[in-house]
């Protein structure tokens, strides 16, 4: 939980009384190693937190999955607009390594929305961050060529190469895996 709170005052300010709600509302969980945590068509019922792991997001389109998330310790994630509307989920969201989550409901998600004046701002904080993210990922795969991707990934995410499979990280940069095998031979650390 502590990580959870440190994440959190990185953002916005804290009071005692907040980290005591913020404790309140969440709850930490040990998750196996390929477990999921959300299938498609169900309704994503949690906003997690991973305190330790790895978790990958993916879809499954027309019987080819496609990597969209690889989640590293101390970050978000959820599937958003399953969560905020309440309805069915168009992804999935699986554990690759053991994980311990911090996880909130929608009902104390509102809780904090209601009673606090930092989580408007701190949801509003992460959501920005999370959008940048996905328009630098957009913007690489028109700039970048797939050599260029993978080392800036490579870069920018050392853990996630070293404990995720090459299938997953070259879904993850849009591109087949005996791509990535070659672009790697290529490449001398």
């Amino acid at each position: 939980m502590e990580n959870l709170i440190n994440y959190i005052q990185a953002k916005v300010r804290l009071t005692s009384s907040d980290k005591e709600l913020i404790s309140d509302c969440f709850v930490s969980e040990k998750v196996p190693a390929q477990t999921l945590l959300l299938k498609e068509g169900n309704v994503e019922r949690f906003i997690y937190f991973l305190e330790k792991g790895i978790v990958k997001g993916y879809q499954n389109i027309d019987g080819k999955i496609v990597v969209q998330h690889l989640v590293e310790e101390n970050d978000i994630f959820t599937s958003l607009d399953s969560f905020m509307t309440e309805t069915s989920a168009n992804d999935y969201y699986e554990t690759i390594t053991e994980c311990q989550v911090v996880k909130i409901s929608k009902k104390d998600f509102t809780r904090l929305q209601t009673k606090t004046t930092f989580w408007t701002q701190f949801v509003k904080e992460v959501t920005n961050e999370h959008l940048n993210c996905k328009m630098e990922r957009v913007k690489d795969f028109q700039l970048l060529t797939a050599k260029e991707r993978y080392l800036k990934f490579v870069n920018q995410h050392p853990k996630l190469v070293a404990g995720v499979s090459i299938d997953n990280i070259a879904s993850f940069l849009g591109m087949e895996p005996q791509s990535l095998s070659r672009i790697r031979k290529q490449i001398v650390f």
